[in-house]
């Protein structure tokens, strides 16, 4: 917020960076390939452990209710459970982030801020240079 007058200001002097050229540049492919291969693994195992436990607590009513410990359940722990790797995902994905995402966001932002990708020439360049 606070710097939200000086990034406008900086914006109406810096040339529009060409959003096309980033999205098709390596970099960017590679950096969307590393969220992508993290994220949709993932994310498709953690809704199959989510709808797993849906089913058990739908379908299986004798599993779930097996006392553990005094009136600690199955599906109690299973339900923590749910917790606990919520969690545990979010600070995987966290330390990920800042390991590999992070670095190589800042690496394209700031060559974009430095006008590497703002002009047309730039871009027939890079585009000349690749064929």
């Amino acid at each position: 917020m606070g710097n939200d007058a000086s990034r406008d200001a900086r914006a109406g002097t810096a040339p529009h960076p060409d959003f096309q050229l980033v999205q098709s540049s390596d970099e960017f492919r590679a950096l969307r390939a590393s969220h992508r291969s993290f994220v949709f693994p993932i994310a498709g195992a953690f809704l199959l452990w989510y709808f797993l436990y849906v089913l058990l607590a739908d379908y299986a009513h004798d599993f779930m209710s097996i006392k553990l410990a005094g009136s600690i359940t199955v599906g109690l722990v299973l339900g923590l459970a749910q917790f606990a790797s919520t969690f545990a995902i979010t600070a995987w994905y966290v330390h990920h982030a800042n390991k590999r995402l992070d670095p190589a966001a800042e690496a394209i932002r700031n060559e974009i801020e430095q006008g590497g990708a703002s002009s047309g020439a730039h871009a027939a360049g890079s585009e000349e240079s690749t064929r």
